[in-house]
């Protein structure tokens, strides 16, 4: 397993899923030379980052600075730092597209319009992404097919034919549940906000927190209809893969 851990802090099917984690992790990086997760600082992205970190995997961790993150998610950089000894790279946006999109619609127009939310996102985290992917054949996420109605489909090996590069979904198939437990059980450092009623965080003045019955990203753009609630990082022509899983679990 990735890192000591009594042995009954995990169940056995959990215990087994941590493994074939960590074997999925070692292949990707063994198949891609130059591979990075793209870490929001959130609990399913703290998870990934420690399965990495902890055995020393080759793969890179980065984050998108947005410039409106809220404070105890910018916290987490100096945390994984304190924890791993590792500094997270970290990507903006560019000042001069931000300057043009407060000038010509003010510093709060994402609440106008789906348009409007969308190319805020567009500045802030997509054209950063694209700058922070723009020399890897591969990136890695801690998208889960639970989160909400726009992953359901979601595949645990894509092809991201936007960016020709592959795109790799290792928790496709976690629970939030198995995923709590994990980090727990490695004392795996995450946001203050998820305690606070975040399960997904975005930035500041676009995440709420969740009311009971909610799914995990109702907080996110809570003024908008379910089936567009994505910024844009994940809207790409994606072909899936086929995976034979039977090398990656644990005999």
């Amino acid at each position: 397993m990735s890192a000591a851990v009594p042995s009954d802090s995990l169940t056995p099917e959990l215990a087994a899923k941590a493994e074939r984690l960590d074997a999925l992790l070692d292949s990707i990086a063994a198949r891609h030379a130059n591979v990075k997760l793209a870490s929001s600082l959130a609990a399913e992205d703290m998870l990934l980052t420690h399965a990495i970190l902890s055995r020393g995997v080759k793969i890179g961790i980065f984050s998108l600075n947005t410039g409106r993150l809220h404070a105890e998610t910018l916290g987490m950089i100096d945390r994984v730092k304190e924890r791993y000894g590792y500094d997270i790279e970290q990507f903006r946006p560019q000042a001069a597209a931000i300057d043009e999109y407060v000038a010509s619609h003010g510093l709060n127009a994402f609440y106008e319009s789906v348009d409007l939310r969308k190319r805020c996102c567009e500045i802030r985290k997509v054209e950063p992404l694209n700058r922070a992917l723009s020399n890897v054949s591969a990136w890695v996420t801690g998208q889960r097919r639970e989160q909400s109605v726009t992953r359901a489909e979601l595949h645990e090996e894509e092809h991201d034919a936007a960016r020709n590069i592959a795109k790799f979904n290792p928790l496709t198939d976690w629970t939030e549940a198995e995923v709590w437990d994990y980090l727990k059980a490695f004392d795996v450092p995450v946001n203050p906000l998820h305690a606070r009623g975040y399960p997904s965080i975005g930035c500041e003045p676009c995440t709420r927190a969740v009311r009971p019955g909610e799914d995990s990203r109702a907080g996110r753009w809570w003024w908008e209809s379910r089936d567009t609630k994505e910024c844009g990082l994940h809207i790409t022509t994606i072909t899936p893969i086929a995976v034979d899983r039977s090398e990656n679990t644990p005999a």
